[in-house]
């Protein structure tokens, strides 16, 4: 097989093959054997009637056919001769595709070859003489660059020839000009998640707004970790330079993500919808955005699973999707008892290392599948941990999937599967799922038919659970950061909150502070989220004093700071710089003003041990506790208070400030603007079931 460097010769190259079905055709003419065949069929025309053209390059006027082949048929070599004896025909010839996406490639007999930049031009353009190759053009892009041609007639000895020359010590570059079809990335038809769409004939209205989104962001640029199964990272629709990055198999220690198991197929419906690229069958949320795929098949609380955040954050993750967590009860059973899910300090601490030192300090925003056991999310430790962001189901027809679990922690909700549940009245969904990549082949969800997606098995349509609404709604953190890569993890998720839709109002009981059990915040509306994280002027006020008190050793000192602004804040931060001998003798406190009904804040409680300083800003990103004053009056006194809890060391407080940020009047009238609003879908009888039953406790469907 044909092997290509696209690299230098050390890096990785990749093999291409003859494929026997397809068959490619250029004309003198241009006209094309398929389209522009008379009232009465030709002898060319005849040699192609029963293929499908699969590809066409108008521009060197060449079409590709795919021919049946086999007993009873003309071989491909007897219909390359027949159509090489018309007058018309340039060239009729094999089709080499890559031997991973499986897309037909057309080379032709020119080559990139680019030289050290030590050598002079003359001695590039003697070597490329003495290889048989004439210059077409010199590249002024680079130093030392060439498009050059070989002989006519060298045909696949033109990848030989590309070899050989890289195996030059003079030569950096060198490959074939290979040309691929550009292919325009989009959403397809059965992808009712992201726009409103017609599957099966049912006209489906409950998305995620997610098609207006692409108008501005297709989250270039940012990185999405998956922590997973396993991934199938030689997925066409995970095709491209660098949409890989840095994958693991944080079980076995090594870097192949790719799936272990028959079970394993989890993992690349997950990355699926959350970056699938858009060009053969399926987009994802983020289509643009790269994937950090990790497979992970440790038994939960794992030191490994503690390893794979670790590995996300070192690696360049902005976002970390998680569609696993502990095992969920029978959604059909809600009087069965449910036990308390605790998350272990392991992976607790390796959470707040993604979000207080990944993205450079910004943060990762962390996304959990809230559970698909229709109980009380409050019940997991994972999902509910106040870093992370907790994600729920909602169904085709705008209204909470059924299985979806509920709670205070439950933060948002994106569109998946569901089931009906007759005895409680809740109705067959319009759809079975949601469409996205699956292992190729027999290997996934869907055996290769078309009732489980498409006949090659790339695709599967039932996929759902809590676990699709996870990635989906973190490929919106992905647009939203492509659009405003400084936001910090606290501040998408507290955008992501006023970007939701409330749908289901009735049965949504939202209460005073536009929260619902049912479904947190509401759907995501991603073109909402989008134009909320474009970059707004800031409007903040800084009230700071210097002090240069004493910090006795075993007593309490009190100081404060008058603030006159009445507007209820969005977010407030607090800046201190104090000397101490002991840093862990200390319990520091932040008492907001009485009239602002706030409760105090406990911003350091004996941490630090025998660090001597501490000089540092709170806020939301590493305080969550700080979120409680936003919609609060900053009016008054606000108070400091700094206790030393044990002998023998004492220090002095330098100074004390706070950050008081407010709502930006251009956001305030963003956020008034109507937003998108679903129509109902209508009936249908339909009682296909989305989601497919997976047994093992960490995998959410």
């Amino acid at each position: 097989m044909p092997r290509v460097h696209f690299g230098r010769r050390d890096e990785q190259a990749f093999e291409l093959r003859l494929d026997p079905e397809l068959i490619a055709v250029r004309t003198r003419s241009g006209r094309s054997l398929s389209r522009d065949s008379g009232a009465v069929p030709t002898p060319i025309d005849r040699e192609l009637a029963d293929g499908q053209l699969v590809v066409e390059y108008p521009e060197a006027n060449v079409e590709v056919y795919r021919v049946p082949v086999g007993k009873g048929r003309r071989s491909l070599d007897e219909r390359k001769r027949a159509l090489r004896a018309s007058p018309d025909v340039r060239f009729a010839g094999g089709v080499l595709v890559d031997d991973t996406t499986r897309e037909p490639v057309l080379y032709t007999e020119n080559l990139f070859v680019k030289f050290v930049e030590t050598l002079d031009p003359e001695e590039c353009v003697a070597l490329l003489r003495e290889a048989g190759l004439t210059v077409k053009r010199t590249l002024h892009y680079a130093v030392n660059a060439y498009f050059v041609e070989a002989p006519e007639g060298t045909g696949q000895e033109v990848f030989a020839l590309a070899e050989q020359l890289l195996g030059r010590a003079e030569v950096e570059y060198c490959h074939p000009e290979l040309v691929r079809p550009r292919a325009r990335k989009a959403i397809f038809a059965p992808q009712w998640h992201l726009q409103k769409t017609t599957v099966n004939g049912v006209a489906i209205d409950a998305h995620a707004n997610v098609a207006a989104a692409h108008e501005k962001s297709r989250g270039t640029g940012i990185v999405i970790a998956v922590i997973d199964d396993g991934v199938d990272i030689d997925h066409p629709e995970f095709a491209g330079t660098s949409k890989i990055v840095a994958p693991r198999d944080a079980t076995r220690g090594t870097e192949d993500p790719r799936p272990k198991s028959s079970r394993d197929n989890h993992g690349t419906a997950c990355a699926g919808v959350a970056v699938a690229n858009g060009v053969l069958g399926a987009s994802g949320v983020a289509p643009d955005a790269k994937l950090l795929p990790i497979r992970l098949a440790s038994n939960l609380g794992s030191q490994e699973e503690a390893d794979a955040f670790a590995w996300a954050v070192d690696h360049g993750a902005d976002v970390i999707s998680c569609s696993w967590g502990p095992a969920d009860g029978d959604w059909w059973d809600p009087q069965q008892p449910r036990a308390r899910a605790f998350l272990p300090a392991s992976t607790k601490l390796a959470i707040d290392y993604a979000v207080t030192k990944g993205r450079g300090g910004k943060g990762c925003v962390v996304l959990f599948a809230a559970g698909n056991g229709n109980e009380s999310v409050d019940l997991d430790g994972y999902a509910s941990y106040e870093r992370v962001i907790a994600v729920g189901a909602c169904n085709d027809r705008g209204r909470r999937s059924v299985y979806s679990d509920f709670g205070k922690a439950l933060w948002c909700a994106f569109p998946s599967s569901d089931f009906d549940w007759p005895e409680q009245g809740h109705p067959a969904p319009l759809s079975t799922g949601i469409w996205t990549t699956d292992r190729r082949g027999n290997a996934g969800y869907n055996r290769g038919t078309s009732a489980g997606g498409d006949l090659a098995g790339h695709f599967a349509n039932n996929f759902g659970g809590t676990s699709s609404a996870c990635p989906g709604a973190a490929g919106v953190a992905a647009l939203v950061l492509a659009v405003n890569p400084e936001l910090r993890w606290d501040e998408v998720k507290q955008l992501l909150k006023r970007s939701c839709d409330r749908i289901d109002p009735q049965g949504g009981a939202y209460g005073a502070d536009g929260h619902s059990t049912r479904y947190g915040y509401g759907r995501l509306n991603a073109r909402i989220a989008v134009d909320l994280a474009q970059p707004q002027p800031q409007s903040s006020l800084r009230v700071s004093r210097r002090f240069d008190e004493p910090l006795p050793d075993l007593q309490t000192r009190e100081f404060s700071l008058e603030v006159q602004e009445s507007e209820a804040l969005e977010s407030l931060a607090v800046e201190l710089d104090l000397k101490h001998s002991y840093v862990g003798d200390l319990v520091i406190t932040l008492v907001p003003p009485a009239a602002s009904g706030a409760a105090a804040i406990v911003l350091q409680s004996r941490r630090g041990g025998a660090q001597r300083d501490l000089r540092t800003t709170y806020e939301t990103s590493n305080l969550p506790a700080l979120a409680s004053l936003a919609g609060k009056s900053p009016r008054g006194t606000w108070v400091l208070r700094i206790q030393d809890a044990a002998a023998l060391d004492a220090g002095t407080l330098t100074s004390f400030g706070l950050v008081l940020r407010f709502v930006h009047p251009e956001r305030r009238r963003l956020e008034a603007a109507p937003k998108h609003a679903a129509t109902p879908a209508r009936r249908s009888s339909s009682t296909a079931r989305g989601a497919t039953t997976h047994s093992r406790a960490r995998t959410r469907r």
